[in-house]
């Protein structure tokens, strides 16, 4: 079991970047797969990256594709989300979550992860 805590949201500006972190306790978090979720006010839940156990594959939905990037550092136990030229769009509360897996890929389904941060707010004034 690994419990997960993010940080870095907070208010900036159209343009702007951020960096969110996911630190995780636990002592087998190179065995699981990271998602970055995002919910915005009256909307669903969407996933906005991920990366696979050992880190070799990733993937963005379209919406990030080319602004933001994952990364992960096993050594730290830790989780980045890189988000660069942030939108008004990009506003919502960014969760980290994490599924054990045997393979490498990037799961896009938040049903697939039972275990979750308590989210991080992320705010792009205009």
């Amino acid at each position: 079991q690994v419990q997960l805590v993010e940080s870095g949201g907070g208010l900036v500006q159209a343009g702007d970047s951020l960096r969110l972190s996911c630190a995780a306790s636990g002592r087998t978090f190179s065995t699981y797969a990271i998602g970055w979720f995002r919910q915005a006010p009256g909307k669903d839940r969407e996933f906005a990256a991920g990366v696979g156990r050992g880190g070799i594959y990733t993937n963005y939905a379209a919406s990030v594709q080319g602004r933001f990037t994952i990364s992960r550092d096993d050594a730290e136990n830790t989780v980045y989300l890189q988000m660069n030229s942030l939108k008004p769009e990009d506003t919502a509360v960014y969760y980290c979550a994490a599924v054990t897996r045997t393979d490498r890929f990037v799961y896009t389904s938040s049903g697939t992860y039972p275990y979750w941060g308590q989210g991080t707010q992320v705010t792009v004034s205009s």
